[in-house]
């Protein structure tokens, strides 16, 4: 295969991530989101709320890795943060998923993108911090949005919340998530 094919079938590859459904709804609840419109808004979110990211956080590095994050899921699938998962065997699927996907492409641009999505997996530098919070704000914002969303198919608690997302969210970006808790607790005060 030319440069060029093997660019074109990695691109033609990342298309199956619209047919990947998630848990989450959109904001009107009309349906699930997929996990490319998952991916395209978190890059809107980071553009957005770029002024809640540390002073070592590169925004630019955080939007490569919020476009990257979830192509293993062509593979590997969705796995909602309030479903039942073993994490430790999705983890591995996903290796396998990012190894066949990003060896589509040519080992230079594999080379340059595979590290991107492997520095937002382990969330240790701050920008990978920073959009591991985005990944974990974006859900609640929707499903506050949508007037519970899968919080309902989930039974999700506020207790769940917090232990779930509420810690990725406040390592990354501590505002955003007192923004998301005072407006979770209000969504279940009213519903309790």
């Amino acid at each position: 295969m030319s440069r060029l094919d093997q660019q074109i079938a990695f691109l033609n590859e990342a298309d199956k991530l619209k047919s990947i459904l998630r848990a989450t709804t959109l904001a009107d609840n009309s349906r699930a989101e997929n996990s490319a419109e998952h991916s395209w808004h978190l890059t809107l979110y980071a553009l957005v709320l770029s002024d809640q990211a540390g002073p070592d956080v590169d925004i630019n590095l955080v939007i490569k890795m919020l476009i990257l994050h979830d192509l293993v899921e062509i593979d590997a699938g969705d796995n909602p943060i309030f479903g039942d998962v073993d994490v430790a065997a999705m983890e591995a699927q996903e290796k396998i998923a990012a190894d066949r996907i990003f060896g589509l492409l040519p080992d230079d641009i594999a080379g340059s993108l595979r590290p991107i999505w492997e520095e937002f997996e382990a969330a240790e530098t701050p920008s990978a911090q920073f959009a591991k919070a985005l990944d974990r704000f974006q859900p609640p914002m929707l499903n506050l949005a949508s007037g519970g969303g899968s919080w309902t198919d989930y039974n999700v608690t506020e207790d769940m919340i917090a232990a779930r997302v509420g810690t990725k969210i406040a390592r990354g970006a501590p505002e955003l998530w007192e923004y998301a808790r005072a407006r979770i607790k209000a969504f279940f005060a009213g519903i309790g």
